[in-house]
């Protein structure tokens, strides 16, 4: 049976990257966040299909996650993930798309924005990183994972606001992924405690971050035990052109406990012109 969380292979900047590639029209490129055993497919697979009933959407395995490619002389950075970014976007021949960021992908978004502002639409920014913020013990657990189906558990249960969404079935799942040969050994390399400093290595300035001009939408679950509320408001304070809305009754999994109105809601935001 073939394996849904695998997609097309592209050569993004010497590194073989892994990648969905779905729909036509405007680019929307899709970063998803940094758990164990995450891929683009785990993170978007409630939301790719309804957004390319409108748009092209690029959901590609970020180097070091998923089935990707790790380089054994990497050294893991913002600096690297940006530029895989936009590596991807150019083996693709995509000069220009609307990004969205999932956590750590909305660091990488606003790191577009920042460095890369030409190459870059609208913004949507779901439970992001990118201010700086007292490590959370949820993010401190996602982060300090070591592989056991307990432990995926126990991590799911952090992310989900709704414990029925936390079956042994996806616990099973999970930790399968978060097992698969050379996942764990890039992952653990990628946060080491004392994990505040790479909190602080994925925020930026206020003075960056008021400079952004791109219009952007903030999501954020009421709930969320991993990254805190308030880094949802702040950047709503930040970014000069900006809404924000919080889903109630929702944790650090927008786009999967809240589906549908999370689809509804950024594809209105990407088609509107106000």
């Amino acid at each position: 049976m073939s394996n849904p969380e695998i997609g097309v292979s592209i050569d993004a900047g010497g590194i073989k990257t892994n990648c969905h590639d779905v729909g036509t029209g405007d680019p929307v490129f899709l970063i998803h966040g940094s758990g164990p055993g995450v891929s683009a497919w785990a993170n978007w697979r409630l939301n790719i299909g309804d957004l390319a009933r409108h748009r092209r959407v690029v959901a590609p395995d970020m180097v070091g996650f998923g089935y990707t490619q790790r380089p054994t002389d990497i050294e893991y950075s913002m600096d690297v993930w940006v530029r895989h970014c936009i590596d991807v976007m150019d083996a693709l021949d995509i000069d220009r798309a609307d990004v969205v960021g999932n956590s750590f992908g909305g660091a990488l978004a606003l790191g577009l924005a920042v460095h890369h502002p030409d190459r870059i639409g609208k913004i949507i920014l779901m439970g992001s990183v990118g201010v700086p913020f007292d490590l959370t013990e949820g993010l401190d657990k996602v982060w300090g994972y070591t592989p056991s189906i307990e432990n995926m558990r126990q991590l799911l249960d952090i992310f989900a606001y709704d414990r029925g969404l936390v079956t042994d079935e996806l616990a099973e799942l999970r930790y399968r992924a978060s097992i698969q040969p050379g996942f764990q050994e890039s992952f653990s390399a990628m946060f080491p405690a004392p994990r505040q400093r790479w909190v602080q290595a994925m925020s930026f300035s206020d003075v960056q971050i008021s400079s952004i001009p791109h219009r952007a939408l903030i999501v954020h679950g009421r709930e969320d035990q991993v990254i805190p509320l308030g880094n949802a408001l702040r950047l709503s304070q930040l970014l000069q052109n900006s809404e924000l809305h919080v889903f109630g009754k929702c944790g650090h999994w927008t786009q999967i406990e809240h589906t549908q109105r999370f689809n509804r809601l950024v594809t209105d935001f990407l088609n509107s012109t106000a």
